[in-house]
């Protein structure tokens, strides 16, 4: 039996029982019994707090962990200990999912490129490094294929397409979207992984075309592009594992909901700020 349950019959019984007799017959000190005591009168702020991270989780999908849950509560003048937080998230099973781990393959190369990302994940300004792969969302019709470009800079998802084929004109027509999104320089790298899209020749001459210049990761290293994967895990894990999607529409609706959230509205641990807010900030 755990203490904290020992104390709760002690204190049932304070009143027809000595405490000293109880706390000797239970096994417990009785330092430990009045701490309980004396933590019985936190119930009422734990309350406040836990309503407060509950409307934090409605707002946010219920994606947050203890760390961003103190800083959307900063963000409002309301100023906890994470590690009370995280504490009252537990209390309240208030705890966000675990995110799992993508297998990636590869493929065949017709073009391969250097390795110029190289694990450096920082960029100076928007538009400089940009990191892209395709992964899939399980519907009761089938696989829907996403394939994303994202910002090393900023983190934000700067374009993405959906397809029922995993197919070079995904790929393709992921770039387009960003390039009409975006200014571009031929200062851009655009980093994969050895995808048969990626060594294709229609990738090969878009990528030239647009002065973009590609970089790709070694084979059979999926921690050279450890930022897309990462996406990925963070939208399965916040949002696609929650519910058993039934058509494509279905998961286009979650997926464009999701990444407008993710853009404009969730917050990174390291900048304290959205997306979006941080491209926002950026002075050329």
């Amino acid at each position: 039996m755990r203490p904290e349950v020992k104390y709760r019959v002690i204190y049932r019984h304070k009143d027809k029982y000595s405490i000293s007799e109880m706390c000797r017959i239970l096994g417990v000190s009785r330092s430990g019994y009045y701490g309980f005591v004396k933590r019985m009168d936190k119930p009422a702020r734990d309350l406040e707090l836990s309503e407060l991270i509950r409307e934090c989780r409605q707002e946010t999908k219920q994606t947050y962990g203890y760390r961003r849950v103190a800083i959307w509560l900063e963000r409002k003048g309301i100023h906890h200990n994470p590690k009370t937080i995280l504490r009252v998230m537990n209390k309240y099973s208030l705890l966000s999912v675990v995110r799992r781990r993508k297998y990636c393959n590869y493929s065949q190369a017709l073009h391969r490129y250097d390795n110029l990302l190289n694990r450096d994940f920082h960029a100076d300004r928007p538009n400089q490094k940009w990191v892209t792969d395709i992964s899939y969302i399980k519907t009761a019709q089938g696989f829907l294929y996403l394939s994303v470009i994202r910002d090393l800079y900023d983190r934000s998802v700067v374009a993405y397409k959906t397809s029922t084929v995993q197919n070079i004109n995904l790929v393709l027509n992921t770039i387009k979207a960003a390039k009409r999104k975006e200014k571009v320089t031929g200062e851009l790298q655009l980093h994969s992984d050895q995808g048969f899209q990626y060594t294709s020749q229609p990738y090969f001459n878009l990528t030239k075309a647009y002065h973009i210049t590609p970089s790709m990761s070694r084979r059979g290293n999926p921690y050279d592009n450890a930022l897309a994967e990462n996406f990925f895990s963070i939208l399965k894990t916040e949002c696609i594992y929650r519910t058993k999607i039934k058509t494509f529409a279905e998961a286009r609706h979650l997926i464009d909901d999701y990444i407008y959230f993710y853009n404009h509205q969730r917050i990174q641990l390291k900048t304290k700020l959205t997306p979006l807010e941080l491209r926002s900030q950026f002075v050329a």
